[in-house]
């Protein structure tokens, strides 16, 4: 889920402000939330293998750290993310497990990456922000050595993935300011058009491009719903500035929306994503 579109300006001085330190302080539950799908793309770097692999838009780290796991000694697991408060907080997570593994707080877009530095690059849910994605995706190929693989979850679209926008639609009548989403604006589902995504690949220099949807269940405990869609998405970024009564409201109203994904003690959705490859040709 994430926060509301902005200009890509403004992105910078959002992941470095409230929307980073919340997902700093909501590290576990995203974790446990997509979990599964850090396994599915983890899985996608050979184990034991020597491989430099770059995790695009790493967050607090989760997939960098799950790649440094899998790799020999010789191999390299690198970070990279525009948001200081959560590159920060990946560099804390390493050093607790004593994991292999380096972060980059940088624009993954501009950034100069040594030429030809990595074999594999990754992200899950992190390369939808960008302001100019042919220009991202041809900086990320310099980077890539020749025969290097691509691989990139990314959201598909609002329809197929209404978990993810059950708190806005449900909070909407209370809140008129909140901003509304736009589809090609950097954010949550600016790769949901598959065309786009085959695009501005092969403009930006990658092959052998290959596109697939996946179904991924995905659950987190029923005690954090609450806690989930108060501090994350557009909702996240606007309740706080509502008065009381209002906020009470919007969380009861909002928590009842909520009730077809509850069962067992379990908020249990899918998440509707496109499994993306490519290779460095």
């Amino acid at each position: 889920m994430d926060a509301a579109p902005q200009p890509y300006a403004d992105q910078a001085a959002l992941w470095n402000g409230l929307a980073g330190r919340v997902w700093v302080e909501m590290q576990d539950l995203l974790d446990q939330m997509f979990r599964p799908l850090e396994d599915r793309l983890a899985e996608t770097v050979p184990a034991g293998s020597d491989f430099a692999v770059l995790d695009v838009g790493c967050g607090t780290g989760a997939i960098t750290l799950a790649v440094a796991r899998r790799l020999a000694p010789g191999g390299c697991s690198v970070g990279v993310d525009i948001s200081e408060p959560m590159i920060a907080a990946a560099k804390a997570r390493a050093a607790r497990e004593g994991a292999p593994a380096d972060f980059i707080c940088a624009d993954a877009q501009t950034h100069p990456f040594e030429p030809a530095g990595f074999d594999m690059i990754l992200s899950r849910f992190g390369v939808m922000f960008f302001d100019d994605f042919t220009a991202a995706f041809a900086n990320l190929r310099r980077a890539a050595k020749d025969d290097a693989a691509l691989r990139c979850v990314v959201w598909r679209s609002p329809e197929e993935n209404p978990f993810m926008t059950t708190a806005e639609r449900a909070a909407a009548p209370f809140l008129p300011a909140m901003p509304a989403r736009r589809p090609d604006a950097p954010g949550q589902f600016a790769l949901a058009d598959i065309g786009r995504i085959r695009r501005v690949l092969a403009e930006g220099g990658w092959t052998d491009i290959d596109i697939r949807p996946i179904d991924v269940p995905c659950a987190f405990p029923e005690s954090d719903l609450v806690r989930y869609f108060t501090r994350l998405g557009p909702l996240g970024l606007i309740l706080p500035q509502a008065d009381e009564r209002t906020r009470a409201r919007v969380v009861k109203t909002v928590r009842a929306a909520f009730d077809p994904y509850v069962r067992d003690g379990q908020v249990r959705f899918v998440a509707a994503c496109w499994m993306v490859a490519a290779r460095a040709r």
